[in-house]
């Protein structure tokens, strides 16, 4: 990682007698970190996992604590370059959802044009949770940003392609939920049949692809 002038600076916390969680001020500092983390895992005292989240990651498993708080010190995450590694996943997408219409109103464009506009981002899984299978995609521009509904649903159907603040999401089941609902996919997020059973993980870059063009 890059040592920059104004780089971020981290913050370290232990958890418990094994565990190291790593604050950072955002998203994309947390996600250069984790791919950094995966990179050198080998120039570390033992992991046994690595946890991205919204503004954290949390390494559980560490057989030296204070060993591993001292190697991170140093570090100056830089922010990731999309498309630099992780597997790519194309997900094919009606784009039908109940709330297209009225994100294509906040972004002052067509139904058309915010399709093509949401299909035309390499977007990059930063952190999984919510559900088994349920991966926070960054990669939207802010200026395309929304909130979530005032009203959440009561369920919201298996597959739909949803956004929410930064960030866009594929519901793995039918479940509540107050995101912004602008299409569907057929694909299967969780497998329990599967190795491994979730079809996004953190770094993984995935691309969604209009239905008549999948």
């Amino acid at each position: 990682m890059g040592h920059s002038e104004g780089a971020v600076e981290l913050t370290f916390r232990q958890v418990g007698a094994a565990a190291l969680l790593v604050e950072a001020e955002d998203g994309a500092v947390v996600e250069a970190l984790y791919a950094e983390l995966l990179a050198r895992r080998g120039e570390l005292p033992a992991v046994t996992e690595i946890v991205p989240a919204a503004r954290t990651v949390l390494l559980d498993g560490v057989a030296d604590v204070a060993a591993l708080r001292r190697e991170l010190a140093g570090w100056r995450p830089a922010e990731h370059r999309a498309g630099s590694d992780g597997p790519l996943v194309s997900l094919p997408v009606v784009y039908d959802g109940a709330d297209l219409a009225e994100v294509a109103g906040r972004w002052g464009v067509s139904v058309a044009e915010a399709v093509a506009l949401h299909s035309s981002v390499e977007y990059r899984v930063a952190f999984c949770g919510f559900a088994p299978g349920f991966g926070y995609l960054t990669g939207l521009p802010e200026r395309y940003h929304v909130p979530r509904r005032a009203t959440p649903r009561s369920s919201v159907p298996a597959g739909s392609v949803a956004l929410a603040g930064p960030y866009t999401g594929v519901y793995p089941r039918s479940s509540p939920g107050g995101w912004q609902l602008i299409g569907r996919t057929t694909a299967v997020l969780w497998d329990t049949g599967r190795e491994p059973a979730a079809l996004l993980a953190p770094g993984t870059r995935v691309r969604f692809v209009p239905a008549a063009e999948a």
